[in-house]
């Protein structure tokens, strides 16, 4: 049996769906699902969030999810923290792809998660796009610059595209302080770092995840300046 979360489901056919599971030693897989009907449907259970675990069958690409069942509680994740959430899984849909695997995202996913469902922080975020971005090879090193001297935290430094960082001079919007660089590579940001890291990251997944807008950001935008009616 294996264990893992669903990432996303779409509708196949008859009464079957498309699944993008995080698997954990596996990484991303995409199998087909039979829903079933009744007392013996899995339709509550394939969620986002819900820890499972299952059986994946079949020597093609596309696998077969069978013997689905809840592993424990799903992860608490309510109002505006479900849009992190979202966020996580669309993240994990669109750059990380059946052949590359991504094996070692799993247990950062699932403590991701754990974490936001105890306190949301907007850093909980940055530090799982990091690991995503690394697990890519798409990071470049956080604590040294291009000629391989150390990163300091009071210099600024700018991004060469597919190179490293190099020396800037003063604060811009494109120049990174090297005091949130070296906060942000040891998961210790802290209020006034979020705006550079946030920039950052976007610059970094923006060659990832296209020119398509992310759903989920669009959501958590609509949401936001549409506030329920209290």
């Amino acid at each position: 049996m294996e264990r893992g979360y669903v990432l996303h489901t779409r509708p196949f056919k008859d009464s079957s769906v498309l699944v993008n599971v995080l698997v954990d030693g596996r990484g991303r897989v995409d199998c087909v699902a039979r829903l079933g009907s009744g007392k013996s449907s899995i339709k509550s259970i394939l969620q986002p969030f819900q820890p499972l675990i299952f059986q994946l069958s079949g020597r093609s690409s596309l696998k077969t999810l069978s013997m689905v069942e809840a592993a424990s509680p799903a992860v608490p994740l309510s109002g505006e923290v479900s849009f992190a959430g979202f966020y996580l899984n669309e993240l994990m849909v669109r750059c990380i792809t059946v052949d590359h695997g991504a094996e070692a995202l799993f247990y950062t996913y699932h403590k991701t998660l754990m974490a936001m469902a105890a306190g949301f922080c907007e850093s909980q975020l940055r530090y799982f796009e990091l690991a995503l971005l690394k697990e890519l090879g798409l990071m470049p090193t956080l604590t040294v610059d291009l000629s391989q001297e150390a990163i300091e935290p009071d210099y600024y430094y700018r991004l060469l595209p597919d190179e490293g960082f190099i020396n800037a001079l003063g604060p811009k919007l494109s120049h990174y302080s090297g005091e949130m660089l070296l906060a942000l590579n040891e998961n210790r940001l802290e209020l006034h770092h979020l705006k550079q890291a946030k920039y950052l990251m976007r610059l970094m997944l923006a060659p990832c995840l296209g020119d398509k807008p992310l759903k989920s950001r669009a959501l958590f935008k609509y949401k936001t300046s549409n506030p329920m009616p209290k």
